[in-house]
């Protein structure tokens, strides 16, 4: 804990304090050169924070900030709608690697010239072949529990993230489902709660231990020290009082643990702070003074009018010494109002007893400065999570083609670098994982001599992740800009298809082979797109016959 240190009074000649010079024209006589370390005005004189480490600040309060971000996503509609866009925008329903071997390294690095791009394009449809086989497995051997493929347990995990502050896995050898003959490879994947992830014993953090990840000299994590029971399990009381010690890595640099979370500061081994954390004290301000204008709104509701007396029962008893005439009176207007129900066709008639009078109740909710409230709440919410008021509210009544657009771009690279950082702390680990069984198992095609996949894993394995498109907003003006981007060299088709739709470039080429080869079976026309011979503005031909540089029969226009 930090001391705090009392300010020296320094005197003049005279023996008086002396007072602080002003040091800018807007500091006010801080007596700094900075405003930001003034410690004399009354807007900073007691705004003091601590100085905490990058674990310090977090690691002692992380259960109690993830509880109420919890509790927020549970019940509040707001809350829930900044996690589900979320998880929707960057993870979606497909998550999947696109297999990008670098075969430059693997070139200069073995001499092997058959590591060329036609090599890499072979080897990746290959290898995401096994992966879909792997991860869409039907039984679920791909799950510790069975019950989830990898794309689900990739959301599920990028959840926790977002939610808890960190995304935690184990990678099991489990050679027995293949030995019975229900799986091909013994790699299994278990998600696990970040909660169960504490120092053994609930000890304070200390120079090796951070939150339950056990550091070297350096800070690098070399164990995990896991609960075997999640601490709120009652029926497994005796389990969350013990902790295993899971290593890191294998010897030979396979991943054991996966563990992702955003890294905010220098030296910090634990996430516990989701997107929510700094909105969590101004999202429940608004569920308080939204349930205080729904309560007010029902009252309102449910008391429309009241029939008011000019005596109360029991003050002008007690002012009357309760004689029997105020009790006589009390007794006529209840069975006034009981024994007379005279109506108008459908509708009473409301015949008072003499004396009373209805009143109305005024229905003031919601407050005029309600919507004004809410909408600027919302907005401070939504800039916290890094998306747009209206992803969160679904409310698109206001916004133009160009607003929406404006915002949907700067939303969308915070979800294009979360994807990628997701990928790269989870994903890409696991991938590696399963292309090191894969190599093993199944016959990859692979040139003379290629070298073995721990000599190279970083080549072998690097993928590109792939997520859901940015999708449209006006169908017409993006796909014509999509193809002036390619007509003009600024794009290729496999980053429009993965931008716009979230497609593998390759499975559109094919499925529009096919779509070619069976109008031609029918002895339909071509459609314009499939035009064996289209003309550039020029009129010259551009499509169909030889017309690559390399081809012998190339000729120049």
């Amino acid at each position: 804990m930090t001391a705090q240190v009392s300010p020296v009074t320094i005197l003049d000649a005279s023996g008086n304090p002396l007072r602080p010079q002003k040091s800018s024209m807007l500091s006010g006589g801080s007596g700094s050169p900075y405003d930001a370390a003034d410690i004399y005005s009354q807007h900073m004189a007691n705004w003091r924070p601590t100085l905490w480490s990058p674990d310090g600040e977090l690691n002692m309060y992380r259960d109690r900030i993830v509880s109420r971000v919890r509790d927020l996503v549970r019940n509040d509609g707001w809350a829930s709608a900044a996690i589900t866009r979320t998880l929707d925008n960057v993870i979606g329903a497909d998550f999947r690697p696109i297999s990008k071997p670098d075969h430059y390294a693997l070139k200069h690095m073995t001499g092997i010239k058959a590591f060329d791009h036609v090599w890499a394009d072979e080897f990746g449809q290959a290898l995401e072949a096994h992966w879909r086989t792997w991860a869409n497995d039907p039984n679920r051997f791909c799950d510790a529990q069975r019950s989830l493929t990898v794309a689900q347990m990739m959301r599920l995990a990028f959840r926790h993230k977002i939610v808890d502050g960190d995304a935690l896995a184990m990678l099991h050898w489990m050679p027995e489902r293949v030995q019975s003959g229900g799986a091909r490879y013994a790699t299994t994947l278990q998600l696990i709660d970040p909660d169960r992830l504490s120092n053994p014993q609930l000890t304070f953090d200390q120079q090796t231990m951070r939150g339950g990840v056990e550091v070297d000299a350096f800070g690098a994590a070399t164990h995990y020290w896991i609960r075997k029971a999640h601490q709120g399990e009652w029926f497994n009381a005796e389990k969350a009082l013990t902790w295993d010690k899971i290593p890191r890595e294998t010897s030979w640099g396979r991943p054991i643990i996966v563990h992702d979370f955003e890294h905010d500061r220098a030296g910090q081994h634990r996430g516990g702070a989701g997107i929510l954390t700094p909105v969590v004290q101004r999202l429940k301000m608004l569920i308080k003074y939204e349930g205080t204008e729904l309560d007010a709104a029902i009252i309102n509701a449910i008391f429309g009018a009241y029939i008011e007396s000019p005596y109360d029962a029991q003050l002008v008893e007690q002012a009357m010494g309760g004689g029997e005439e105020i009790g006589a009176y009390q007794t006529q207007r209840a069975d006034f109002h009981n024994e007379r129900r005279l109506s108008i066709g459908e509708s009473r008639m409301p015949i008072l007893f003499p004396g009373e009078k209805i009143t109305t109740v005024t229905a003031a909710r919601p407050n005029s400065n309600f919507a004004e409230f809410e909408s600027a709440m919302l907005r401070n919410v939504a800039s916290g999570t890094g998306m747009s008021a209206q992803q969160i509210s679904q409310n698109w009544a206001d916004v133009n083609y160009s607003s929406y657009r404006a915002a949907m771009l700067e939303a969308w690279k915070t979800f294009d670098r979360r994807r990628s950082d997701f990928a790269s702390g989870f994903g890409q680990p696991i991938f590696s994982a399963f292309v090191e069984e894969c190599m093993e198992v199944d016959d990859l095609p692979l040139p003379a001599g290629a070298p073995e996949y721990i000599a190279y894993r970083h080549a072998y394995s690097k993928a590109k992740w792939m997520g859901p498109g940015r999708g449209y907003v006006d169908v017409v003006k993006e796909r014509e800009g999509a193809q002036m981007g390619l007509e003009a060299g600024l794009s290729t088709l496999e980053d429009e298809c993965a931008e716009l739709s979230g497609s593998d470039w390759r499975e559109v080429a094919d499925t529009r082979a096919l779509e070619i080869a069976r109008y031609k079976k029918l002895g339909l026309p071509l459609p314009e797109w499939a035009n064996a011979n289209p003309k550039n503005s020029h009129g010259h031909e551009v499509g169909g016959g030889n017309h690559h540089p390399e081809s012998p029969n190339y000729q120049s226009s």
